[in-house]
This record gives structure tokens, sequence and C-alpha cells, in this order.
């Protein structure tokens, strides 16, 4: 079955990086477009990023843009978020999403504070 799980969440303070990873497995990877969403406490869950089967284009939530790079290795079945120059508004659970078919992960919590 398909399987996303995330890791690479923690707290970091304001300005600092953080780089989420997602694994996934139970689907042919290098065929899927993948993306990355975030959902704050009492706000809906928006998209993150996204990136084409090869990789080959990425596209971004106009409040990452500039600060937060999507990437992947279909070699490894795994999908990263480079996340630098972090604001408390980054502050959120993020979760793996694959298009085909809406599948979700279980999310890795990202705490960004002082």
């Amino acid at each position: 079955q398909v399987q996303l799980v995330e890791s690479g969440g923690g707290v970091v303070q304001p300005g600092g990086s953080l780089r989420l990873s997602c694994a996934a497995s139970g689907f042919t990877f290098s065929s899927s477009a993948m993306s990355w969403y975030r959902q704050a406490p009492g706000k809906e869950r928006e998209r993150v990023a996204s990136i084409s089967s090869a990789g080959v284009i990425s596209t971004y939530g106009d409040s990452v843009k500039g600060r937060f790079a999507i990437s992947r290795d279909n070699a490894k079945n795994t999908v990263y978020l480079q996340m630098n120059s972090l604001k408390p508004d980054d502050t959120a659970v993020y979760y793996c999403y694959r298009q085909t078919g809406g599948y979700w992960g279980q999310g890795t919590q990202v705490t960004v504070s002082s």
C-alpha cells in the first residue's frame, strides 16, 4: 500500500534552516508528482511546494518563494523540502502529498521560535 513517511521536523530559531524528508513506498515514485503542504493551528491546509515526477518543474506558494526549495531523489524514493530563513509564521505541521490518488503522510511538526 502507499506509504509516505515524513521526518526532519523540529524546533528552530527564526532565521534558521531545516530539511524535511518524505520517504515513499508502495507505488512507482519516479512517475509521481509530489507536493508538500502545511497546516498551522486554526488555519486551512496550504500548498507549500510541488515537484514534477522527473524533478524538472517545481512551483511554490507565495509565502515561501525564495526561501524554500523542493527536490527529489528518485533512486531513493524520497522528496525533500529545504527550508531557509524560517519565520515564526512557518510554524505548522508539514505533510507530504502524492497528487495521484490523493495520499497524505502523517505529518511532521515544525516550530519556529526563539
